[in-house]
């Protein structure tokens, strides 16, 4: 009884994760073999283009208020602005928004970068944790967080259901070693 909860939890909760793990296997691959796909993906993030011209007006002292009064509230980056500008960029996961603030204006000008899937998948890869106020970013933290509980899972009931099938004992215990001893090599020389 309890052997057959434990295959049915590893199965039903792979089906479950799967989108997740299938984009941590796609971006980790992006990731690792940029250079050798350089032709599928690119050779870097694509240049933000020009989607928009908005005068907000004048007063606007802070990106989160730079944000709301666009109606774009969320993750958002800082990068560095030349003098007498904000420049703020509004993450999103398909495509990023630039937005450069002139006060002196009052204006504000929105460029969007286009779409790759490469850059898809990065983004999504190291999207970080629980730091950000906003629902969407609170909900992915915890979905990461279940992937991480769940492998752990799985790795415990891959044992659970090795150890229980006898046949498989020797072979079984063979590639355990193998790969605990390839792991502990690769990590004692890097």
């Amino acid at each position: 009884m309890f052997s057959k909860l434990i295959r049915r939890t590893h199965m039903y909760l792979a089906l479950f994760l799967a989108p997740w793990i299938l984009m941590y296997a796609l971006s980790t691959m992006a990731m690792n073999h940029r250079k050798t796909l350089q032709g599928w993906f690119g050779e870097g993030p694509p240049p933000f283009e020009k989607d928009r011209e908005v005068d907000i007006g004048a007063g606007v002292d802070s990106p989160k208020r730079l944000l709301e009064a666009l109606g774009m509230d969320g993750m958002h980056g800082l990068p560095k602005a030349g003098p007498g500008k904000l420049v703020v960029v509004r993450q999103q996961a398909a495509s990023p928004v630039r937005i450069t603030y002139t006060p002196a204006s009052g204006k504000a000008v929105i460029e969007r970068q286009r779409s790759s899937f490469h850059i898809f998948l990065e983004r999504m890869h190291r999207r970080k944790g629980y730091q950000h106020p906003y629902g969407t970013d609170q909900a992915w933290a915890f979905s990461v967080d279940l992937v991480v509980v769940v492998i752990v899972f799985w790795v415990l009931s891959g044992l659970w259901m090795w150890w229980e099938l006898k046949a498989a004992r020797a072979l079984g215990a063979l590639s355990a070693v193998a790969g605990l001893g390839l792991f502990a090599w690769l990590v004692s020389v890097l």
